[in-house]
């Protein structure tokens, strides 16, 4: 049985050594201190600023002399003239927020023994247990989906031993007071930035409930003194409806959750807990083998540095993505940003949002193999909100139809170029959402989805052929201005005409229209027309030095950064299937070669991604070479968060989606059975892994050879299994199992 639990012999110093915990809305960082406790909180819809419009008027005016620059070569001039006009206003998006920090004070004198602190990936339960002054002492932490709050549950093995003083506080404005002798609330305001005032109120609210001894409020909180077992649970609220709308009451939201969870015992609030979190995280199992450095701690594990020798190691990563997802991402909640749920910084990274050239991408490769599609719902709820926000945008930025957004959004879904030109001016983001929500659609194989998300693909189609333009001295279509993110070309500049990845995401996107379209029985002009469009998208192309080119131009050999954490251009070959072994082995060849220029290092979810490209190469050794870098010390924090650095999620995320993609790989009617096995897992074990087609799939494998696999189909079909060059066509019936043997 592959080991589930994180454990540690100390309590957390660093905040990337802290345990998270979650609800998709509700997140806490539990630290697990002896004598002070520290959960630092996060609410999913606390941003600085609120809802405004980041159009610039000077854009449109200015658009076709970008486009003449570029088109004469002179790439730094058209880059200067976006950078004076073309970018939104304000040039920078809204940052996620930390709520607050609930704080216990122990008062603990002396020396802590017998000290452990563990996160339970299949409960979801926190727990930290010591020793003192003989007494042993146990904490549980979880957040609630069903309960919608957090719930701390605090005993020990001596009755009257429970003594500790309760507070909460805020890097936002605001202020905290006990409402009685029983509970304490935090009240406050979000923070402007760029420019844009503050319009969310919010609201934080602990409240106790003791067995034994007394509770009384003080001006500095809440004092619990001589009790036998305590529960604190807590909840957190803003104003936030929708990204257009602020006027909700989070008091009100708070009243309508914590006194009815605060009515139910314990064992009802964790039974409850379980039974939903495991009906998400039980879906998948997997073994990886076993060795005897599983029973050291997980830092120690980690900081050894050496996956060849603990595969179980690999196993809890892929499991700790698959609960990270669950925990930071629910239908009713957010997307998971560059952190998930979790933030502690008031000016983090990147204002820990949601780039759309990649991370945001990255972050939902993983829900749909690892059998959470349900996690998917909130990029799908934020794309149809783009594609309201983006509509604006593309008509007076662009003079276009349908909808778009560029390679940053928020919480107010902006989709205007930020950053400056050279990351910034990529119109290409809301093309990408669409191609990856069709793919979903490949795995969730649902009618009602595609009528869904048809207004949506149209759209974005509709932006595109609008934009496109011919390319002088040739019959192809371009976007310009464009870049391949997040590079620099030997012109010193980034802007250019119809880089690689534009054209593939392009072509995608034109694929799902027409084929969505075809699906629904809807505008056959249209799909006419986007079969034209498309054949006039420029094709991949090979340079001198055999790579596949990132650009129109040869360019790649004299980069500035030959070794750029981006890989843009292999788009196509993961997380598109336009580049293949089997289809186009010339272009793999040379996908093969653009990876090698690269490089293996990079920051942390730039080797995820080179672990998915590796793997769909079918190159295990490889992949796995990879994969030990990503979780050895440098790329993986002691709590196993991906370090960029500094932490983001989606390195998580991509490296667990890698994972799978060594065991399978799926698409047109075709499954590949361990396509990119590694000689370090000779021995193994994987339960409800899905596939596209809907497809369950169980595979056990043994001294590296597959043993047995296990299809469960959503509905009747013929799939042809791939194994060592062995084929194996099948006929599935809906919802009845079938396995083969080999």
């Amino acid at each position: 049985m592959t080991e589930l639990t994180l454990w540690y012999e100390q309590p957390a110093i660093e905040w990337t050594e802290a345990l998270p915990i979650g609800n998709g809305r509700l997140g806490a960082m539990v630290f697990g201190g002896a004598t002070r406790e520290h959960l630092q909180l996060n609410e999913s819809t606390l941003w600085s600023g609120g809802p405004y419009s980041p159009i610039n008027p000077e854009a449109l005016p200015h658009l076709a002399e970008v486009r003449e620059l570029i088109f004469a070569g002179r790439y730094a001039d058209a880059e200067a003239l976006a950078n004076k006009h073309s970018m939104a206003r304000p040039h920078l998006e809204m940052s996620y927020q930390p709520a607050g920090d609930l704080w216990l004070d122990f008062g603990h004198e002396g020396t802590i023994t017998d000290y452990r602190r563990s996160l339970d990936l299949d409960s979801a339960v926190a727990e930290v247990t010591y020793r003192h002054d003989g007494v042993t002492f146990r904490r549980e932490i979880f957040v609630s989906a069903m309960a919608g709050v957090l719930v701390l549950r605090l005993s020990a093995d001596r009755p009257g031993a429970l003594s500790f003083a309760l507070s909460l506080d805020s890097p936002q404005v605001g202020t905290v007071e006990p409402l009685d002798t029983h509970t304490l609330r935090f009240t406050g305001v979000n923070r402007a930035e760029h420019g844009v005032p503050g319009a969310l109120r919010f609201a934080i609210e602990a409240s106790i409930v003791a067995a034994g001894g007394t509770v009384a409020a003080n001006a500095n909180g809440l004092a619990v003194s001589a009790a036998d077992e305590v529960l604190v649970m807590l909840d957190a609220a803003t104003s936030f409806r929708r990204y257009d709308d602020v006027s909700g009451d989070p008091v009100a939201a708070i009243g309508a959750r914590l006194p009815a969870a605060l009515s139910k015992p314990y064992a009802q609030l964790l039974a409850e807990h379980l039974a939903e979190h495991r009906r998400l995280f039980r879906r998948l199992s997997v073994d990886l083998g076993t060795s005897d450095v599983e029973a050291l701690p997980t830092d120690v594990r980690i900081a050894r540095d050496d996956a060849a020798t603990d595969p179980g190691l690999a196993a809890l990563y892929l499991q700790f993505g698959r609960y990270l997802m669950i925990s930071s991402s629910r239908p009713g909640t957010q997307p998971a940003t560059l952190q998930g749920i979790w933030n502690k910084e008031t000016s983090p990274p990147w204002g820990s949002k949601y780039t759309a050239n990649i991370n945001l991408q990255m972050n939902y490769w993983l829900p749909d193999p690892a059998n959470l599609g349900e996690c998917v719902e909130p990029l799908i709820e934020m794309t149809e909100e783009l594609a309201i926000a983006g509509a604006a945008m593309a008509r007076a930025h662009y003079g276009a139809r349908g909808w778009m957004m560029h390679h940053n959004t928020d919480l107010w879904r902006a989709t205007g170029p930020v950053d400056g030109a050279k990351w910034g001016l990529w119109p290409t983001g809301g093309a990408w959402l669409c191609a990856q929500l069709w793919d979903h659609v490949s795995f969730a194989g649902d009618d009602a989805l595609v009528q869904r998300l048809y207004p949506v693909i149209r759209g974005a189609a509709e932006f595109m052929l609008d934009v496109l333009v011919p390319l002088p001295g040739s019959d192809y279509l371009v976007m310009s201005p464009s870049l391949s993110p997040e590079n620099v070309h030997p012109h010193g500049a980034a802007l250019c005409a119809g880089p690689t990845m534009d054209n593939q995401i392009v072509r995608d996107l034109f694929t799902a229209a027409i084929e969505a379209a075809a699906r629904l029985g809807l505008d056959d002009e249209f799909r006419a027309e986007l079969e034209t469009a498309r054949s006039r998208l420029p094709p991949h192309s090979i340079g001198m030095a055999g790579q596949l080119q990132e650009w129109l131009e040869d360019w790649d050999m004299d980069a500035p950064e030959m070794h750029h954490r981006h890989v843009s251009h292999l788009y196509g070959l993961y997380p598109s299937r336009q580049i293949s072994l089997d289809g186009t082995p010339e272009l793999a060849v040379a996908a093969r070669r653009s990876l090698e220029i690269r490089g293996d290092d990079a920051t942390g979810w730039g080797v995820g991604w080179r672990l998915n490209l590796w793997a769909r190469l079918r190159d295990g050794e490889h992949a796995h070479a990879v994969l030990a870098r990503l979780l050895g010390p440098e790329r993986t924090y002691p709590n196993m968060f991906d370090a960029h650095p500094p932490f983001q999620i989606d390195g998580n995320f991509g490296g667990a989606a890698g994972m799978i993609e060594m065991l399978v790989q799926s698409g047109g009617g075709t499954i590949h059975l361990l396509p990119a096995l590694p000689r370090a897992w000779p021995d193994g074990d994987v339960q409800g892994v899905l596939v596209r087609g809907g497809i369950t799939l169980d595979l056990n494998w043994r001294g590296g050879k597959l043993q047995r696999a296990k299809l469960l189909s959503r509905a009747d079909q013929t799939v042809t299994l791939i194994y060592a060059g062995q084929e194996m066509t099948v006929a599935l019936q809906k919802d009845e199992p079938l396995a083969t043997t080999w």
